[in-house]
């Protein structure tokens, strides 16, 4: 009678817990420990889940069984070391104490002191866990989806310790390499990576702290003009600004006031519904054409194949209708390791055709995105991928690869990808460094690319390659990259560039054809992004600017050193400007002059009165610089006629 699913949908099954009573003898012996499973007794947890995964809900309730079971099994490492210690929180283990303590000191107060105190201190030593591991693992805060998550986190970190335990200053970046040797040998990666991990939080920290300044500022503001907090201002204070809606009833109550919380509440709502019907995806079931489960991709090797539909679902949102499609073999990439996935087309027997216009990975199946589906589903089709988005896709991915380890001979083996796209159009790389990487540097790396792919150096690729032995040849692994058992490794000169990858490339380096770097950004802390391109879409560049420069230098007439005539240019353009300026400066100091011998004194007011020709914009100019120079107290009327 216990089940577990994780929503409307999916799979589920069966679920067994173990849990653990902690309470005394004498409680014990008083009421079964049996009796408060999952009754919300703070002593009798659960240490220990299984769920015997074996079917998968349909949309319409139905359990469908599942070909393949498994346990799915998940302990909780906290709450077993509490068990072992005999602790009655997990925050009084040896896993938070050490963390706890050292929050303790430095905030001025004992642990244990004050409710409010301990909360915030194992807020602290609790979020700088899950927002460290996740930097490390390549996750930075952002402005949405898991990055958003992450930034909230902290954020709400932040705010403890602003509130409850006084710190006013950047600190929580502090606790980061208290972590990392707490679990040095365990999770080394957050060793390695301590102190971009701790500007991250650092920068956070700073970003955040600015903003409960704003946020303070903007409520004292209003509190002086209303005496109550409306609702619609703490949702605004909440939404827009980021400030906590709890920190705005603290300021409220020190002032005696209260938050219109109804009013927050009905707003917060009407976001969420808001946000909630631009999200909303509507999916159907799949429905099965032709028999099998899995999909054969040979996309490495071919670019059409033949092929038969083995399923489709539809799928709405924001009112549009979409469709999925599995089939038996493709040879189209799915989306993923930074690289976009391939569009095409899929061609009946009778010579119909649909448009396949994205590919995605979804649970390991690979999932095709049409706008319609084909008249008859049953039957063979041919998938045939579109050839040059391809090839484009495939030459900016080769050329990341080049360009990492360029980087990493430029700038140093501290260089590490946090992120990456890969599209016909361009490429993207974000790497972890703490400077702007200068113009020299960049074109030392452009340098290095371009020379490589001048070599026309032969693709090397080895498919299922155990992982261990992989990492023990020293191939480059992406961390936070999901990997298995067996991997793809790729390279490009063994003493160059060798990574593991399971996206497309070219044969030869020789294909990319030029490599330029159209951008260098920092996108967050310790981040920069280079942004570039290859191929055919770098000749049009290049292309551009020659035209730009030929079309600059007819408008010059040609000069045989461009470059000093335009500085000379420049220059005189500058000194004209200077002595236009000096010839009003002179002629409005002379009309002052004039101007203060007409002022009137009307009741002890400074009264000028003039007739001005409006249409002449130097004589109203010239008026403007003798004003701007003095007549203080007066009032000037200008009249047309």
């Amino acid at each position: 009678d216990n089940f577990w699913e994780m929503g409307e949908t999916g799979p589920c099954g069966p679920c067994s817990e173990i849990h653990y009573d902690m309470r005394t003898a004498e409680e014990r012996s008083a009421v079964r420990g049996q009796d408060l499973v999952n009754a919300d007794d703070p002593q009798v947890i659960e240490v220990w889940n299984l769920v015997f995964i074996q079917f998968n809900r349909l949309k319409n309730g139905e359990l469908e069984p599942l070909p393949a079971r498994h346990v799915d099994t998940g302990m909780g490492f906290e709450r077993l070391v509490r068990a072992i210690q005999g602790k009655t929180s997990n925050y009084d283990t040896d896993v938070f104490q050490p963390m706890i303590q050292f929050i303790a000191e430095r905030a001025g107060t004992a642990y244990g002191a004050d409710e409010k105190t301990d909360i915030a201190m194992r807020v602290l030593s609790d979020h700088i866990r899950a927002v460290s591991f996740a930097v490390a693992d390549g996750q930075l805060p952002s402005n949405n989806k898991a990055g958003y998550v992450i930034r909230r986190i902290l954020r709400r970190a932040v705010r403890y310790a602003y509130t409850f335990l006084g710190f006013r200053t950047p600190f929580i970046n502090e606790l980061v390499p208290l972590l990392a040797k707490q679990f040095e040998g365990v999770f080394d990666e957050l060793i390695q990576q301590q102190s971009f991990v701790q500007k991250v939080v650092l920068e956070e920290e700073v970003s955040f702290l600015r903003t409960l300044t704003t946020g303070i500022q903007r409520f004292e503001n209003y509190i002086a003009d209303h005496g109550v907090v409306d609702g619609h201002f703490a949702f605004e204070l909440f939404d827009t600004y980021g400030f906590p809606i709890d920190l705005t009833g603290l300021l409220a109550r020190e002032k005696g006031l209260h938050v219109d919380m109804d009013g927050f509440q009905r707003a917060l709502q009407q976001q969420k519904e808001r946000s909630r019907a631009a999200t909303s995806i509507d999916t159907g079931d799949w429905v099965t054409v032709t028999e099998g489960d899995e999909t054969d991709f040979v996309g490495y090797d071919n670019l059409e194949a033949p092929t038969q539909i083995l399923k489709y679902r539809k799928v709405t949102a924001k009112g549009k209708h979409q469709y999925q499609l599995i089939l038996s073999v493709t040879p189209f990439y799915a989306e993923g390791g930074g690289q976009v996935g391939d569009s095409g087309i899929l061609i009946s027997e009778v010579n119909e055709k649909v448009y396949i216009t994205d590919t995605k990975k979804e649970n390991g199946l690979i999932v095709h995105f049409v706008n319609e589906l084909p008249p008859v589903l049953a039957g063979d089709f041919r998938a045939i991928v579109d050839k040059q988005r391809r090839l484009d896709s495939e030459s900016n991915h080769s050329a990341t690869h080049l360009l990492h380890a360029a980087l990493r001979q430029v700038l140093g083996n501290h260089i590490d990808q946090k992120g990456s796209l890969v599209s016909p159009d361009i490429l993207r790389f974000d790497v972890s460094h703490f400077a702007k990487i200068t113009p020299e540097e960049q074109k030392q790396v452009e340098d290095i690319v371009n020379a490589k792919i001048r070599e026309n150096i032969r693709l090397k690729e080895e498919r299922q390659v155990p992982y261990k032995e992989a990492i023990d040849a020293g191939v480059r692994a992406l961390f936070g990259e999901k990997y298995g058992d067996y991997v793809r490794i790729i390279t490009f000169d063994d003493a160059f560039s060798k990574e593991l990858c399971g996206g497309t490339h070219v044969r030869h380096t020789g294909e990319i054809g030029f490599f330029k770097i159209i951008s260098e950004s920092a996108v967050a802390a310790g981040v920069r992004r280079i942004e570039a391109i290859t191929g055919s879409k770098a000749a049009s560049v290049i292309r551009e600017q020659f035209e730009l420069v030929d079309k600059m230098r007819e408008l010059m007439n040609s000069p045989k050193d461009f470059v000093s005539t335009v500085e000379k240019v420049l220059n005189e353009n500058q000194e004209l400007k200077k002595a236009i300026e000096n010839h009003i400066r002179e002629k409005s100091l002379q009309l002052k002059k004039e101007l203060e011998a007409k002022v009137e004194q009307l009741d002890g007011v400074n009264f000028l009165s003039l007739i001005v020709d409006l249409p002449n914009t130097d004589a109203v100019k010239t008026l403007a610089y003798a004003l701007k120079g003095g007549l203080e107290n007066a009032f000037v009327v200008l009249g047309a006629d």
